[in-house]
């Protein structure tokens, strides 16, 4: 089993997120009036992401690549850290800010979320800007959680304006509700386990399986639920 995840870990993660992205393409024209068109494009983006982001694993097993592992390697290419860093947890963080501002009603929450993510891209930059040897070759945590606590700060704020609205009597309807469920799962478990990375290193195998088993975990739950409710669930007004 270990064996396995060593050698499919990408392919399984991919094809759950690739699935997710169909399942948004499919389901477009359903939702295209409505704010959930640009959660559509999201998982097309993010799909698009996590392949490109993988150009370090594809250079290192795939043959014909070699010419390409050979370039990088040395370069601020080498790793991967830098797009990840900045295509999904910069990217992303960017994105459910737009996204919550789009469905939320409140005005007060919509602006501390707005105010929020313009200081976490002055952040960012400034981080990165003083340490890019760290950004091409680590991820740099600051970055991560303080993207990840303006995340779930939003995800709440949907949550409470649900709570205190006539949202909550069709709920069970909405799909903003349960990809505002999945998200929140997902980075309740991911963030946590951002400060353990240090040990994720061929050197200590055991932890870079029980960090797969993880991420496959939480992937496949979110992604899935994604592409079940584009499929299940229909336009409300909300």
């Amino acid at each position: 089993m270990n064996d396995f995840l060593r050698n499919n870990y990408t392919l399984l993660n991919d094809s759950v997120i690739i699935m997710a992205a169909f399942a948004a393409i499919i389901n477009y024209k359903k939702f295209k009036k409505t704010e959930v068109k640009y959660f559509i494009f999201f998982l097309v983006y993010v799909a698009l992401e996590d392949f490109l982001g993988g150009y370090t694993t594809f250079a290192s097993k795939y043959s014909f690549l070699d010419g390409l592992q050979e370039t990088i390697e040395g370069t601020f290419f080498e790793y991967n850290y830098w797009w990840f860093t900045l295509f999904w947890y910069i990217g992303s963080t960017v994105f459910f800010t737009f996204y919550y501002c789009k469905i939320l009603k409140n005005e007060i929450f919509r602006k501390i979320i707005k105010y929020s993510c313009v200081l976490f891209l002055i952040v960012s930059a400034v981080i990165i800007l003083n340490d890019l040897h760290a950004f091409s070759s680590s991820y740099i945590y600051t970055i991560n959680i303080f993207g990840a606590i303006i995340i779930l700060a939003s995800v709440i704020f949907y949550f409470i304006e649900v709570l205190n609205s006539d949202k909550i009597l069709s709920i069970h309807k909405s799909i903003n509700f349960v990809i505002s469920v999945a998200i929140f799962i997902w980075w309740l478990i991911i963030t946590p386990i951002m400060f353990f990375d240090v040990y994720f290193s061929k050197e200590d195998w055991n932890f870079v399986i029980l960090r797969y088993q993880v991420f496959l975990f939480v992937n496949f739950f979110m992604y899935t639920t994604f592409a079940i409710s584009l499929f299940l669930l229909k336009p409300l007004d909300e």
